[in-house]
């Protein structure tokens, strides 16, 4: 039994049963058949399930995000950003955003004007204004972002300029 989710994980009266439980999912398998995950996350690529490769937390070169909470016309993401790191300057057609800083001091690019946002604080992108984040400090940036919208996905972001060539 393998657990990293944020609840206990416990089995009683089984014999040769592999369990992972991770924040994203849990695995229960017999050890004879273990090795078919790769082919399970195949067939949920091919069902379309978003699981098969999103997960709960996804790291980017400038830090990860993981989302929070997901519904209709929003989505509650928490972000850190690496010290020195930078998101592409960006801008969506589908949603606004709301960036509340909880650790460290955001540099946040919105449209022409440069602002800093410290803890506790925070500021608001519209629907299409031209926007990037960045941790110019020494430690983790971590901050909450709820977006409200039409849609939230991930396809919505127009990148104009990535030190990261993505």
């Amino acid at each position: 039994v393998h657990s990293e989710g944020e609840g206990l994980t416990t089995v009683v009266g089984l014999d040769d049963v592999v369990v992972v439980a991770t924040p994203d999912a849990v695995l229960v398998a017999s050890k004879a058949q273990s090795g078919r995950v790769k082919e399970l996350v195949g067939v949920l690529r091919a069902r379309a399930h978003p699981e098969a490769d999103a997960h709960r937390r996804m790291y980017r070169p400038w830090g990860w995000y993981q989302r929070v909470d997901i519904g209709e016309r929003f989505q509650v993401k928490r972000i850190m950003v690496t010290p020195g790191g930078r998101l592409s300057l960006q801008k969506h057609f589908h949603r606004a955003e709301h960036w509340v800083v909880v650790k460290g001091t955001a540099e946040v690019t919105l449209g022409e004007r440069l602002v800093l946002v410290h803890e506790n604080e925070a500021v608001y992108l519209p629907i299409g204004a031209m926007h990037r984040l960045a941790n110019p400090g020494k430690i983790p940036l971590e901050l909450i972002e709820v977006q409200v919208g039409s849609y939230t996905g991930e396809d919505d972001i127009i990148r104009v300029e990535d030190i990261y060539g993505r």
